[in-house]
């Protein structure tokens, strides 16, 4: 894997990182060609022993990943939401960047709500640009809640009363804020943060893989009941969507133009436009 296409995320090897850069316009949604790309990439990273680091970026300076694609999760199919057993797709590519035997780390320059924000809580490291990223929790205002392990990692990461705040408050944060509350590691000059990352990641990469492996099957051994945590979130979202407010929720999330790239840049502020839907 020195060079590899996977469509939606275009992998380059340096040095033992892997350097993992977003490109699905017109804003890096998190939809069926992110989430297979990533899927993909994924599974074949987890063996590749050249690798010791990840580094999720985007090719898109405004966004890191936007959110989940609401017009896609309006147009699910309306049945009764029944349990799983186990994590479902979404969570299973999510979660595997904290299960990789490599360190992710996620380099976030742009906006990452909702489902952007969940696949950056999943790796092991944050770390944003001051004053460019922005983060937010927004689907409780669209009737659901965070179903890509958002709900349950938030808790973990910031406490149970942050995540309360964050999740049903919806609002948007600003990268310095993420990182007085422990959201991201650290916000840094958006002229510094490349750089950051980078000597991060080659100074990971020059240890050992047994090291960091062992690390990460210990770190997963401390969040060993995070898989039926997130088997939890995912039944409590289906039930919401399958409730009464989600889809005309969502319509109306759509129809004022919440899911474009200008509305994007609007969008905390305009959830509340949504009471009446």
């Amino acid at each position: 894997m020195t060079r590899e296409d996977y469509g939606a995320l275009r992998v380059a090897l340096e040095g033992g990182v892997a350097f993992a850069t977003i490109d699905a316009p017109p804003m890096n949604l998190l939809g069926p060609a992110l989430l297979g790309a990533l899927d993909a990439f994924g599974r074949d990273v987890a063996d590749d022993a050249r690798v010791r680091v990840v580094v999720l970026r985007s090719a898109d300076p405004e966004f890191f990943i936007a959110h989940g694609d609401v017009e896609l999760i309006a147009s699910l199919p309306e049945a009764p939401p029944r349990s799983e057993p186990e994590p479902n797709f979404v969570h299973q590519v999510v979660d595997r960047l904290r299960t990789l035997p490599q360190a992710t780390i996620a380099q976030i320059e742009g906006m990452a709500r909702g489902g952007g924000s969940e696949v950056a809580l999943a790796c092991d490291m944050r770390f944003a640009a001051r004053g460019r990223a922005l983060f937010g929790q927004p689907e409780v205002a669209l009737g659901i809640l965070p179903g890509a392990g958002g709900t349950v990692r938030l808790a973990r990461l910031v406490g149970r009363a942050r995540a309360a705040e964050i999740i049903l408050g919806g609002a948007d944060w600003s990268a310095d804020e993420a990182e007085r509350l422990g959201w991201v590691n650290r916000a840094l000059p958006p002229d510094e943060l490349g750089a950051f990352v980078a000597r991060l990641a080659t100074r990971i990469a020059g240890f050992p893989a047994e090291s960091i492996a062992g690390v990460k099957a210990v770190l997963a051994r401390v969040e060993e009941r995070l898989p039926a945590e997130l088997v939890a979130e995912q039944d409590a979202f289906a039930r919401l969507l399958a409730g009464p407010a989600a889809r005309p929720r969502m319509r109306a999330f759509l129809a004022q133009g919440s899911q474009t790239r200008e509305g994007e840049r609007t969008l905390g502020a305009d959830l509340e436009k949504l009471r009446d839907a």
